[in-house]
């Protein structure tokens, strides 16, 4: 009697959404298991560094903030190499997708050697130009040194995991990053304190470690990429249109994470303006958020980008649409859910990581912020990904750049200081800056042309037959 109420055509399509989810569920688990570990693996290298001194935390803390450069290439040049791995895996176009894994790792390794060069000639200086003074320029100098002398390693092993990845094999890039999460961890330990006979090399110690897993990462990956063990390869590189493709799909991702973090400086500013405390309280509402719901929405964030692509290199653009929809919805049931459960207890949360009342107090109110914005939040990632899938990366620029500017910078800023709202006016600029990306992204995916895009782009590279000899065509 169930069905007949609810009719074929219902089932159908929970049957569709269930099948969905559990394939999303088996991409993602193995992502949101290496983003808990490469957490965590930062918090202990936060955790050692701060035994040393204050500075040693400013200085790692500062060169960070440059070190995020090549995280932002290599993950954009990553999604280049998702999209076109993905729909070539969905095509069974195993020539060109192998040499659109190669044409990546190449770029990501040369987009890194200029870093090398910052890293030893200007590594002080950029660190003494944010205004350190000249014992954190000098540690935080050697620290970027060292870790910038692995750029290209860095890039080749963000851009190889995406490139399994998009092949349908998580797992493996999974084994290697948590290997290596492991590795850093231990080595900043082991290393920055002198333990089991080592040297105590302090913040030294810390960004060896770190370079030692960036490079064992890459090394790993590219090895098991060359194998005959999984899907993909490595080849000579011979059609210029996959780097142009690769360029095109991956410029917008870079422009993105760039102009995100310059937007972060002027922000943490505005912070600044209202007091320390406010700052303080904003990093840990913010951190709270991010450990509890960032490995789930990165996996989700991937998965629509395998799942979307795949499904247009088997020519079928309206499952593909279906899939993101689908995807949407398994967000919203689980990380919108705990958001939701965030907002209402944040204080008893907020309080496991300080206990002054007014840093306790403005640290709620953010996490408020983020557990009320969560849905919104986690919606847009997914979209964003499903679009990246598709080879459209513009769409997310967009949408997350003008958020950024208009709403989470912008409003704020009207809000907390000239109308003196103070922090509940910077939390409604966060809450209204993920709607808006939000609305964007859901603009573009329904009413743009991402999956005409796609197969213009499989025909451009000849994974797919040119459409217009397609005798069955008789729409």
């Amino acid at each position: 009697m169930a069905d007949s109420v609810g009719g074929p055509d219902t089932t159908a399509v929970r049957a569709r959404v269930l099948a969905i989810w559990k394939r999303v569920l088996a991409l993602s688990w193995p992502i949101m298991a290496e983003q808990t570990t490469r957490t965590l693996m930062r918090t202990v290298d936060i955790i050692v560094t701060g035994l040393f001194s204050p500075a040693a935390i400013a200085a790692i803390g500062l060169a960070d903030l440059y070190a995020r450069l090549p995280l932002r290439i290599g993950l954009g040049l990553g999604g280049g190499a998702i999209a076109l791995s993905s729909q070539d895996t969905g095509a069974d176009a195993t020539a060109t997708r192998d040499e659109a894994i190669t044409q990546a790792l190449c770029l990501g390794a040369l987009a890194g050697i200029p870093f090398v060069f910052f890293g030893y000639f200007l590594g002080r200086e950029s660190i003494a130009f944010l205004g350190a003074n000249a014992e954190v320029a000098q540690m935080g100098g050697t620290y970027l040194a060292i870790i910038m002398a692995t750029a290209p390693a860095r890039h080749v092993g963000l851009i190889a995991a995406r490139s399994l990845q998009g092949t349908g094999d998580t797992r493996t890039p999974m084994y290697v990053n948590v290997a290596a999460n492991v590795l850093n961890a231990g080595g900043s330990v082991i290393l920055g304190l002198g333990l089991f006979g080592a040297p105590q090399l302090e913040i030294v110690g810390v960004g060896i470690a770190t370079a030692v897993a960036n490079v064992y990462t890459a090394v790993a990956l590219v090895a098991i990429i060359a194998s005959p063990y999984r899907q993909g390869s490595l080849v000579r590189p011979r059609q210029l249109v996959i780097a142009k493709q690769l360029l095109v799909v991956s410029a917008p991702r870079v422009t993105e994470g760039l102009l995100a973090t310059v937007i972060d400086f002027p922000f943490n500013s505005l912070l600044l303006l209202l007091g320390t405390e406010v700052n303080a309280a904003y990093q840990v509402g913010r951190r709270l958020y991010q450990q509890i719901t960032g490995p789930l929405s990165r996996g989700y964030n991937v998965a629509a980008s395998i799942v979307v692509g795949q499904r247009l290199g088997e020519g079928d653009p309206d499952e593909a649409r279906f899939s993101g929809w689908a995807i949407t919805g398994l967000g919203l049931a689980t990380v919108g859910v705990i958001g939701l459960v965030l907002a209402l207890f944040a204080y008893q949360f907020v309080e496991i990581f300080t206990d002054d009342p007014e840093t306790v107090a403005h640290a709620a109110a953010f996490a408020q912020a983020y557990g009320v914005g969560a849905p919104f939040l986690v919606s847009y990632i997914i979209i964003a990904g499903a679009l990246q899938g598709a080879g459209d990366t513009v769409t997310p620029l967009i949408a997350r750049i003008s958020a950024l500017a208009i709403f989470y910078l912008g409003l704020s800023y009207v809000l907390a200081i000239p109308l003196g709202y103070g922090v509940f006016g910077i939390c409604i600029g966060i809450v209204a800056h993920y709607v808006w990306s939000l609305l964007v992204v859901v603009a573009g995916y329904q009413y743009g042309g991402w999956a005409e895009k796609a197969e213009r782009m499989m025909q451009e590279r000849g994974s797919v037959p040119d459409a217009d000899v397609d005798p069955d065509s008789s729409d």
